[in-house]
């Protein structure tokens, strides 16, 4: 049966592949769970464990600066459209060919800038400066070696992809893990979506012309938030196991992030703005793990330095005391933050699909 449900998903994935090609590029921006390798590239830790094995273990065999054992969605999307994997924008600033677009993303980055963080004086626990305009920066410099009119621009990302997140989660994580409370991020959330906004908005008077906006995945769910804020009171979690307050914070995020995208559409009538709803396509496997293949189970990390959701944060997977299981894809959870690649398969099949992205990403794909 395991077998039979990973050939179904490898054969929508390839199927999908050989349907009409729309897409001749993707230009991704993001955090780590688009980045494919600019974390790694940018120096910014000596020695990331993400920089050697067990990640990358499952497909590449060697990391990457993927923050998985494997693929990311993005990977999927571009194998999805007979693309090449999308290069790291560091990657391509040494030398590499970037002919079918180039990833801007980069793990541990922010919606908002550096400069609110040191503000709040809670910059020290940054991973990263390059935030998503920073990564908008980075577009525009290249963008000036790809076209120079505006008819010239248009007409070369008309056939482009755009993936605008997933970015915004960090803002909050760097919040709740020094004690703000939900009440606190729900603040700050006016500030992220705007923040995002802004940047589609950049990218559609930049030529954009099809563009994705993935919404933040159930953190209530994830091994880290398990650990961290584990409850003795049953009524904090769902029927799933996971806590339902961060949850619900994630479905506030994304309830005001289509709200913000919806007015944008009005703005933009000649761009097509999608939702894509990463939310809905991960809380399948949380709700039903065993159908989707992870015996097991989505919340226990595959990854990890022991503990109840396995997950250490003194031992971290790469790092000494730490252990990665034998089948990652029985696991959900990778390191319990991220995501392992059998997961981000499952998610990106149900964008491409449409039943998680509004308006369906490619209707003519299937």
């Amino acid at each position: 049966m395991r077998y039979l449900l990973w050939l179904l998903a490898f054969c929508f994935i390839s199927t999908v592949s050989m349907h009409h090609l729309k897409y001749d590029s993707i230009y991704s921006f993001g955090d780590s769970l688009a980045d494919t390798g600019n974390f790694l590239l940018s120096g910014a830790a000596a020695f990331p464990a993400v920089g050697k094995l067990p990640y990358g273990k499952t497909f590449f065999h060697r990391p990457t600066g993927r923050c998985s054992d494997g693929r990311l969605v993005i990977d999927f999307i571009a194998e999805a459209y007979g693309l090449p994997l999308v290069p790291p924008y560091l990657a391509v600033v040494k030398g590499h060919k970037f002919q079918h677009g180039v990833n801007f993303a980069v793990a541990g980055a922010t919606a908002l800038d550096a400069k609110f963080f040191f503000d709040q004086g809670i910059g020290f626990i940054l991973w990263t400066n390059d935030s998503l305009a920073v990564q908008l920066g980075w577009f525009k410099q290249l963008k000036s070696t790809l076209c120079s009119t505006k008819q010239d621009c248009d007409n070369y990302f008309k056939r482009s992809l755009f993936l605008v997140g997933e970015i915004g989660g960090n803002d909050y994580n760097y919040q709740i893990f020094i004690g703000a409370s939900i009440k606190q991020l729900k603040a700050v959330v006016p500030s992220v979506v705007e923040a995002i906004i802004a940047a589609v908005a950049m990218l559609i008077e930049e030529g954009a012309a099809e563009l994705a906006v993935p919404g933040n995945l159930p953190i209530g769910c994830s091994a880290l938030y398990l650990t961290v804020f584990q409850s003795p009171n049953k009524a904090d979690y769902d029927q799933n196991g996971c806590l339902k307050g961060y949850n619900s914070f994630s479905k506030y995020h994304n309830a005001q992030l289509k709200l913000a995208l919806e007015k944008l559409r009005g703005k933009y009538p000649n761009a097509r703005i999608i939702y894509a709803d990463y939310y809905g396509a991960a809380k399948r496997f949380f709700h039903t793990p065993f159908h989707h293949g992870f015996y097991n189970g989505a919340l226990r990390a595959c990854c990890g330095g022991g503990g109840p959701f396995n997950f250490n944060n003194s031992a971290r997977c790469g790092e000494a005391g730490s252990k990665a299981c034998t089948n990652p894809s029985t696991y959900a959870n990778w390191d319990g933050i991220h995501l392992t690649e059998a997961a981000y398969r499952h998610i990106a099949a149900g964008l491409i699909a449409g039943a998680f992205t509004s308006p369906p990403l490619e209707p003519s794909a299937i």
